[in-house]
């Protein structure tokens, strides 16, 4: 199951995805979407490391979020 989760902007409403860190390549880290895994683009983060979780929203990770909220998004969603 996808996780989602809306991101308010200046325009309105996006939509973005949690995922989590398994590989990082330079620029680039492969993250895992509940099993569906995609390269993402990470230069908007600050020190992103292996095992994190990121919300990304067109093919860039844009924000880090703890593992409680990823917790939490999930068992809202079940």
């Amino acid at each position: 199951m996808f996780l989602l989760a809306t991101l308010a902007d200046k325009i309105g409403m996006c939509l973005a995805i949690p995922g989590k860190i398994i590989k990082i390549n330079e620029h680039l880290a492969t993250v895992d979407f509940s099993g569906v895994q995609k390269e993402i683009n990470i230069t908007l983060l600050s020190e992103p490391k292996i095992g994190e979780f990121v919300i990304v929203h067109a093919g860039f990770a844009i924000e880090k979020i703890e593992d409680d909220v990823v917790k939490d998004i999930e068992e809202y969603l079940k």
